[in-house]
């Protein structure tokens, strides 16, 4: 009984092996479908024919693709297929031509045998869906993000120093620059993306131990301690500390960042209390009246202009010592600053004077702007424009091409506008009331015997002050 089992064992075993062989010989036979450990893409495809393949790899890219998004923390999100509609087509042929490749080397396989193939796949998917899922992503949109910062230094507060804030690692990503990865990702077919590794994340810049850092910082606590005086005339006003610190806001781009609508309103302050151009002052004429006189003379601060420089003397940190930036100047600072000498016009006693250091050292009688006609000559205090030999004077200018006027002169000093000083020898007299009926067109017609001295006297930017 015994001899007759361990038979029939044996019988079985043969059997069992001659079908084994059987079985194997008929698949390796079997040459429409790919060979043990046929991979592609990482899937496997083992006995399966192209067409199976083809349906093994679509169905899983349609149903199993998914893309895992690593993150700081060893955090991980995933998007899956479905998700965003994902999809792949096979370039044709190409399942195909790895069988025909296996065939024609004698279907070998084997843990020696590399049977690994990737296919580069035409991947497809929405756009839509896909972006409205990065937007939903914790790592973007997440309640728990902490924002990275580079080191800088601290705000003012009244009496304490400037100190270094440390920068701060945060968790927050470059969003464009994440989209973009993850798109690129799913474009390829790839199973992860690691957004550390890609540069995704924002770093910080600047550091707490930077020099530069470090050297603002002293800068600005040298401001606790400046001061800028600025200086007007025999006049002067003290910029303090507390108020250059309370328009400090911080630190951008290495450089200390200033109020400037603080640092402007103070300069306009300033322009407020010492400008003179265009305000009313007290005019002592050659005859001994006092009148009031205004216009488009004096000094005016360059409020612009000087906010930008008062802003680069607090980067400095240093006191210093400040005239202001002008915009237009005058003779001498004070509310009489037209100095001592000047060209004055008496418009009611048609005379003009001019006055060199203060003592009258030419006159002569004049006609100004005819009243009767609209032209009378305005009031005001007016700098100099030029002075110019041989000019021909004319009006304006007729539909014929011709002129209202042409008057030829041989000294022509303007100083308000087409108004000016100049010698009118088709005069037989001046003074008096001509200029009511008979006057000029504005201009201060001068005896012609006289002027060649007032000429040689006045310069460019001299004060010409005419009044009633």
């Amino acid at each position: 009984m015994k001899k007759n089992w361990r038979q029939q064992i044996s019988r079985l075993m043969l059997a069992a092996a001659f079908s084994l062989a059987v079985g194997s010989a008929a698949m390796a036979e079997d040459t429409n479908t790919f060979v043990s450990g046929t991979s592609v893409n990482g899937l496997g495809i083992a006995g399966l024919t192209a067409e199976g393949a083809a349906e093994r790899i679509s169905g899983f890219y349609a149903s199993d693709y998914k893309l895992t998004i690593k993150e700081k923390g060893g955090k991980e999100e995933v998007i899956t297929g479905p998700e965003i509609g994902f999809t792949v087509v096979i370039p044709e042929g190409a399942l195909q031509e790895i069988l025909n490749q296996q065939n024609a080397a004698g279907r070998p396989f084997g843990p020696d045998v590399n049977n690994k193939h990737r296919i580069e796949l035409a991947n497809s998917f929405s756009e839509d869906a896909l972006t409205q899922k990065i937007n939903s992503l914790i790592c973007i949109s997440g309640t728990s993000i902490v924002t990275t910062a580079d080191a800088h230094v601290s705000t003012y507060q009244e009496g304490q120093p400037f100190t270094i804030i440390p920068e701060v690692r945060g968790n927050n990503v470059d969003a464009a620059k994440t989209a973009e990865v993850i798109r690129r990702a799913v474009q390829s077919g790839a199973a992860e993306v690691d957004l550390a590794a890609s540069g995704c994340y924002y770093e910080p810049q600047i550091l707490a131990g930077d020099e530069n850092l470090k050297n603002l910082r002293d800068t600005m606590n040298q401001c606790r301690e400046m001061t800028i005086n600025y200086t007007i005339g025999e006049e002067s006003r003290l910029l303090d500390s507390a108020t250059i610190c309370s328009w400090i806001l911080g630190t951008q781009n290495g450089e200390i960042q200033v109020n400037r609508d603080a640092a402007s309103a103070w300069v306009q302050e300033l322009a407020n209390q010492f400008d003179t151009f265009g305000k009313t002052r007290i005019f002592h004429t050659a005859t001994g009246r006092d009148v009031e006189v205004t216009g488009p003379y004096g000094w005016k601060i360059d409020v612009a202009g000087e906010t930008n420089a008062l802003i680069g003397m607090i980067r400095t940190g240093q006191t210093q010592n400040r005239e202001p930036k002008y915009a237009i100047t005058a003779a001498v600072h004070g509310p009489q600053d037209w100095g001592a000498t000047y060209v004055e016009v008496d418009l009611t006693g048609q005379h003009v004077y001019m006055t060199k250091d203060g003592a009258v050292v030419w006159d002569a009688p004049c006609v100004t702007g005819n009243v009767s006609k609209n032209h009378t000559t305005p009031p005001g205090i007016f700098p100099l424009t030029y002075k110019e030999r041989d000019r021909v004077l004319r009006g304006a200018k007729r539909a014929d091409g011709s002129y209202e006027y042409e008057s030829p002169v041989s000294f022509w000093m303007p100083f308000n506008g087409g108004i000016g000083l100049h010698d009118a020898n088709w005069r037989g007299s001046f003074g008096g009331n001509i200029y009511k009926t008979s006057g000029s067109h504005g201009c201060i017609n001068l005896p012609p015997s006289k002027v060649p001295a007032l000429y040689e006297m006045v310069y460019k930017g001299m004060p010409v002050i005419c009044y009633n």
